[in-house]
């Protein structure tokens, strides 16, 4: 990258400093101008993309292959000709897991990917890239269609329904993983501080020590605090989210306070009854729902978070197409929810 185009990505982040802690929305789907409309329309300013190998429903971006500068800067200027800003990637071209479990040119190859993307979000102007910990791509859940208040169908997890299979045809230890790991941030870590993004790490969901033969790094805060020593970056934090660490049995108001928010990216704002090896995801309002939301924000706030909070796993509402759609009604109903906690933190005594 040449020294303008590092000035200009200097000049491109600073969109997104200066604001105050907000909530954000993102979609899996291909972002459509009619949903950055509704984004905007409900009170966001931030958008983020979750790209997916889900069958079902087209991506939002390619999996497989770097994202190139010109497909990404064409997508930043589409965001914000509409009034809004590109945030995040919740997901890497190539998942965490993917990575770690290949090994030799392999493994190289697919940290490439990642590096080369980290490289053209930076002359895009994308400021963070989101990765998870759990295998294979994506949450694991034992069910989508829990019934929570008025009927409406929300994901849980039971250990005792998991159906055992093994993704790998061979044993994997924990400390292999960890070495394949620090390989990953050592790679691409410099990357994102020369161009300005920062990645940022989700928990293991559900939390548990293995899932389908292999073992779960970042299931518990002491893997946590592991993970950012070794990645120790002012490029490199937490994806916190708030589902995953009450599933721990964690105090999340407590972790909040401890990583403080220097180290806290984003937020995913969700709300859990339960923990492992049982749970289920719930409205925010639920007062079963096994934190203080209002209790949270005011943490965040104190500790000097200025990011975004986006909601997730919503549950489906009556009038929501199916999980193949997104829950439209569900976003809405908990980004107007988020926008009022954050007025009262902001006019409390």
């Amino acid at each position: 990258m040449s020294t303008q185009q590092m000035q200009q990505t200097r000049q491109d982040s600073e969109l997104f400093n200066g604001h105050p802690m907000r909530s954000a929305l993102g979609t899996y789907k291909p972002l459509t101008d009619d949903r950055i409309r509704l984004m905007r329309q409900l009170g966001v300013s931030d958008v983020l993309l979750t790209p997916h190998r889900h069958e079902g429903f087209e991506s939002s971006m390619p999996m497989g292959e770097a994202w190139s500068e010109t497909d990404l800067t064409a997508l930043v200027d589409r965001v914000n000709d509409l009034g809004m800003r590109l945030f995040a990637f919740e997901k890497m071209p190539v998942p965490l897991y993917e990575i770690l479990l290949a090994a030799g040119d392999e493994r190289a190859e697919k940290i490439d990917v990642i590096a080369e993307t980290v490289r053209n979000m930076g002359a895009a102007g994308v400021p963070v890239l989101g990765y998870s910990g759990h295998p294979p791509d994506g949450a694991v859940r034992t069910t989508r269609e829990y019934p929570v208040r008025g009927d409406a169908l929300a994901s849980a997890y039971d250990e005792d329904d998991l159906e055992p299979r093994r993704i790998v045809d061979h044993d994997v230890t924990e400390s292999e993983l960890w070495e394949a790991y620090q390989e990953f941030l050592d790679a691409v870590l410099p990357v994102a501080e020369e161009v300005g993004v920062t990645l940022a790490v989700h928990p293991s969901d559900p939390p548990v020590e293995e899932l389908f033969g292999v073992p779960l790094l970042f299931r518990n805060r002491e893997n946590f605090e592991r993970a950012l020593e070794m990645g120790n970056s002012p490029n490199h934090g937490l994806k916190l989210c708030l589902g995953c660490w009450s599933e721990m049995g964690e105090d999340v108001e407590e972790i909040i306070r401890s990583f403080g928010g220097d180290d806290i990216v984003y937020v995913h704002f969700r709300d859990v009854v339960g923990t492992v090896p049982q749970f289920h995801e719930t409205f925010l309002d639920d007062p079963e729902g096994n934190y203080d939301e209002y209790a949270v924000v005011r943490a965040l706030d104190d500790v000097g978070f200025d990011g975004v909070m986006t909601p997730d796993h919503v549950p489906l509402l009556q009038g929501d197409e199916g999980w193949e759609f997104g829950s439209i009604l569900g976003r809405t109903y908990t980004v107007g929810y988020l926008n009022g906690l954050l007025r009262s933190v902001r006019t409390r005594n």
